[in-house]
């Protein structure tokens, strides 16, 4: 089923993202993590390349094993990170052949050790390129992108961060998934700039509960996301409790899920961290 035709619906869309283990242990631990979800009926999940695209094939089968033997719509992460227009061709007819009907188009992070992103010959330098791609080359997808509440990156500032989103979702793009932030506010005057300049498509909130505090800020330090005062001395106070800081992680999150949900967000989309024990102590307090 085609992601796009989920809104709409008086349930909102509810999804959760993780990413392929290297190993193959890893990939069957978290088969079974995917498993376990299925009592929460998500609307879908989504595998994540690993950094530089390190692990494209386990991607792939995964999202097409989770699809065809949990029954769970899934979408595969594809970025135009180190890959030609012949491979990313390829890539393509491979989702479809195994009935992945769902992929998020990203450009991707530099390689490691690279501050900025660079294609390789007959490559895609943006997103948008990978989405236009897609499009005219007729593959039958529904396709999604990111978007950036607080702006991305490495953007000059909100305006043209903005520019370079409406020309992204011209190509082609279905739905969008937003960046993670702690602050709705934020989200909301996104959306409320989005639609002003004519994106239409659905923009689903990306929400990560926190569940330790280094490494939060290590995340939002690297993607630009601001973690709200209010918050942060929360955190502050019980940041020496691994269990008191899980809890008011799980607390701030399903606190944002009810409030965009009440205030019209099409869906909620989960950073798990392949730590999936945070997620459904929010999805439990909300009672989806």
């Amino acid at each position: 089923m085609h992601i796009a035709d989920m809104f709409g619906s008086d349930e909102p869309v509810v999804s959760f993202e993780f990413f392929p283990p290297k190993t193959d242990e890893g990939i069957e631990s978290l088969y079974h993590t995917v498993e376990q979800l299925r009592p929460c009926r998500p609307s879908f999940v989504s595998i994540t390349y690993g950094a530089g695209g390190s692990t494209r094939d386990r991607t792939l089968g995964l999202v097409a094993r989770i699809k065809r033997e949990l029954g769970i719509e899934t979408m595969a992460h594809l970025t135009c990170v180190g890959s030609t227009r012949d491979q990313i061709r390829d890539i393509l007819k491979r989702l479809c052949d195994s009935g992945v009907e769902n992929v998020l188009a990203l450009r991707g992070d530099p390689p490691q050790g690279e501050k900025d992103f660079k294609p390789v010959d007959g490559g895609f330098a943006h997103a948008s390129e990978l989405v236009a791609f897609i499009r005219d080359e007729g593959f039958p997808l529904c396709v999604g992108a990111a978007c950036y509440p607080e702006k991305h990156v490495e953007a000059q500032d909100l305006e043209i961060d903005l520019e370079h989103l409406v020309h992204k979702v011209d190509q082609g793009v279905d739905f969008l998934i937003s960046q993670l932030f702690f602050d709705n506010s934020d989200y909301f005057a996104f959306v409320r700039r989005a639609r002003s300049a004519g994106v239409d498509v659905p923009v689903v909130p990306g929400l990560m509960p926190v569940t330790n505090v280094g490494q939060t800020e290590r995340f939002t330090g690297m993607c630009g996301a601001r973690i709200p005062q209010e918050l942060y001395r929360r955190l502050k106070i019980v940041e020496g409790d691994a269990a008191a800081v899980v809890a008011t992680g799980v607390t701030w999150t399903a606190q944002q899920c009810e409030d965009l949900l009440a205030l019209g967000a099409p869906g909620l989309h989960f950073y798990t961290l392949n730590k999936s024990s945070a997620t459904l102590a929010v999805h439990a307090a909300l009672g989806l």
